[in-house]
């Protein structure tokens, strides 16, 4: 199931400077993991030692916080919109 994920900038160099990439994927977990094995590094930095999606990263699928779905269970279909949006802090 083809899902198309947008690459912030910051995480463009692992990904060849792709924009816009697709995965096969059913899950948000899945994702991940596909990620990783087409663009190697990637999950690191989207996830901590456990696994878990790190703070600082927001996940949304079709405009929709992660974390107010089912979190990295995310249930996802073909032709889904994932974004991958960094945190940015500033005062």
């Amino acid at each position: 199931m083809a899902v198309r994920v947008l690459i912030p900038t910051p995480l463009q160099k692992l990904t060849q400077d792709r924009e816009v990439v697709e995965c096969e994927a059913t899950s948000v977990a899945e994702l991940v993991e596909s990620l990783e094995r087409q663009w190697p590094g990637i999950k690191n930095r989207l996830c901590d030692e456990s696994g878990q999606i790190r703070r600082f990263v927001n996940i949304f699928v079709n405009s929709e916080d992660i974390r107010f779905l089912q979190g990295r269970e995310t249930p996802l279909r073909d032709g889904d919109e994932v974004s991958i949006v960094p945190a940015i802090a500033g005062g």
